[in-house]
């Protein structure tokens, strides 16, 4: 039996709703019915080229749903479990695992490549991301998938899989948060504001959320902003006047453009720190001069995935949602079919903020 997906023909191309022809699952795979789907940015990157895939290929890696069924040697899932996806397994094996940087893992999207099922029609698909979230059902490697923390609603549990790991890591792994310390984050989209969220959970005493949409200060402010600032060629001015002409101790980009990365350094006291999360191009080229990078004594760094291990963190967020220290129903602006995913990704470009979430 057929189920409906939203298929990437070609890089570029529109997303097109077809059905597919999912085999069972083989040894060390598992076979989930999606409850729901986040589209994120790197769905767009991936269908636009930023990031490169095989096509024709089902996107979308940040999603929750239940097994169906298991192929030989699963044993840490069964049939009627919840599980959340996780699009970045590690092997355990490479260089980067062996160092416990299992987020780096050069193997991680081995998956990516492979044939995973076929259209109706006879076309042969890969998994975007190893997964292919934007589908009612998929089949997956074990690996890549973790059982649903108790106590957290399995269509929330999607957001999960990557704006929160990727927030949450970004603030406790990657910039190291502190009580205390003061932190921007610009652009207030899904990652944008559970980073906002996380900044909150560690102790922040001010928390400057900036993007170029007006209509988001609202959504910023409810997610833990203190401050909201419009984003223009003032930004760092700005955000240095609020924090008595130094700048803040921590800027975590999200956007993944070049402007912001600069204004995010910019806003930095000397000594400060930038994360960057946002996923930017080729094209999106960042220029600093030898001396400033001496004064300034600041520190740039990149964060993949939130510096996150999947299976040790999502216990961690589950208890901060459990406790109410993280609200995965605020990072959702809106809830969608598989047919809206195409104006979900026309709202990113158009830098609308919070999650559309695709919901079966």
């Amino acid at each position: 039996m057929a189920v409906r997906a939203a298929v990437l023909p070609a890089i570029g191309a529109p997303l097109e709703i077809t059905g597919v022809e999912l085999p069972d699952p083989g040894p060390g795979q598992v076979r989930v019915r999606l409850a729901a789907a986040g589209v994120c940015h790197s769905d767009l990157s991936l269908s636009n080229g930023t990031m490169r895939v095989p096509v024709p290929a089902v996107l979308g890696h940040e999603g929750a749903g239940t097994v169906v069924s298991v192929g030989e040697g699963v044993t840490h899932v069964s049939p009627g479990d919840g599980v959340v996806l996780n699009w970045a397994p590690s092997c355990g094996s490479c260089h980067a695992c062996t160092l416990g940087e299992v987020w780096l893992c050069a193997n991680a999207l081995n998956g990516a490549a492979a044939v995973y099922a076929r259209t109706t029609g006879g076309t042969d698909l890969h998994p975007g991301l190893n997964v292919a979230a934007f589908a009612e059902e998929t089949v997956v490697a074990a690996s890549c998938v973790l059982p649903l923390p108790e106590g957290i609603p399995l269509v929330d549990a999607a957001l999960l899989g990557c704006a929160v790991l990727t927030g949450y890591g970004a603030v406790h792994h990657a910039a190291r948060v502190q009580p205390g310390e003061t932190v921007a984050v610009f652009g207030a989209g899904g990652v944008g504001l559970a980073t906002l969220q996380s900044a909150r959970v560690a102790g922040a005493s001010r928390i400057i959320a900036v993007d170029v949409s007006p209509a988001k200060g609202e959504l910023a402010r409810a997610a833990g902003a203190t401050d909201y600032v419009l984003a223009s060629d003032s930004t760092s001015r700005e955000i240095r006047a609020l924090t008595g002409k130094q700048g803040v101790d921590v800027a975590v980009e999200c956007a993944g453009r070049a402007v912001s990365i600069r204004a995010a350094w910019d806003s930095t006291r000397r000594g400060g720190r930038t994360t960057v999360v946002g996923i930017g191009g080729k094209d999106q080229e960042v220029t600093f001069n030898a001396l400033e990078i001496f004064h300034w004594g600041r520190t740039l760094s990149g964060c993949v995935y939130g510096n996150t291990d999947p299976a040790r963190d999502l216990p961690v967020l589950a208890e901060h949602v459990r406790a109410g220290r993280l609200d995965l129903s605020a990072l959702v602006t809106e809830r969608i079919t598989l047919e809206g995913i195409p104006a979900a990704f026309d709202a990113m470009l158009a830098g609308k903020g919070g999650r559309a979430l695709v919901v079966f």
